[in-house]
């Protein structure tokens, strides 16, 4: 069992069982932040991201089940979370944050690997070349929500044009473009759900962090 899977089970066996209210969020949806507690992902996935000064969205990363989210873990003013899918949460405060140490080794790892996200996508963006910066911000998807099918591997969040433009920073135009040519170049598919699918030998031209 990996790690991080061991440390929600052991949290989930040795912290006292509290019945905890679900909130619902649909698709699309902008999930409210304060500063008096955080967000579990019970169920769905959610988008993390910043606005530029002049109100372009920078992405940071994403929150799936079992992730801890919220205004706590940053010290941007304009972080915000949209629900990629339907999703349930959770909701802690800070008081029960920091009186359980099972909930505290829990975030632990979870902020580690927001990190790395956050890392990563700040170097895709440092790439000079629009091409290859979405191969690998793809990469990176295939990487963090990728899900095995027959043709390789689908990214397991439905994105827009768009979404992926505000993603490396570029126009949505332009990302339409590329993602034609990557799929003449048998690079990537596109399911009947519109989710992209990566081959498994995609991209192997550039670094996959």
């Amino acid at each position: 069992m990996h790690q991080f899977s061991r440390a929600i089970l052991q949290r989930k066996q040795q912290e006292p069982k509290v019945k905890r209210r679900l909130h619902f969020y649909a698709r699309g949806e902008h999930i409210p932040l304060v500063a008096q507690g955080v967000w579990e992902v019970d169920e769905g996935r959610v988008q993390l991201s910043t606005l530029s000064p002049e109100g372009e969205e920078i992405w940071l990363g994403w929150a799936e089940s079992s992730a801890f989210f919220g205004n706590w873990f940053s010290v941007l003013s304009s972080y915000q979370a949209i629900a990629l899918t339907d999703v349930r949460l959770k909701w802690y405060s800070l008081a029960e944050i920091n009186n359980s140490p099972y909930i505290a080794q829990t975030i632990l790892p979870q902020l580690v690997r927001r990190m790395r996200q956050t890392e990563i996508l700040l170097a895709i963006s440092g790439q000079r070349r629009v091409e290859v910066r979405l191969q690998h911000l793809l990469l990176l998807l295939k990487r963090e929500v990728g899900e095995p099918v027959a043709e390789g591997i689908r990214i397991g969040m439905r994105l827009t044009h768009q979404d992926l433009a505000n993603g490396i920073g570029t126009t949505r135009v332009t990302v339409t473009r590329l993602l034609s040519k990557f799929k003449n170049e048998g690079a990537i598919t596109i399911d009947s759900d519109r989710h992209i699918i990566l081959k498994h030998d995609s991209f192997t031209n550039v670094a996959d962090w």
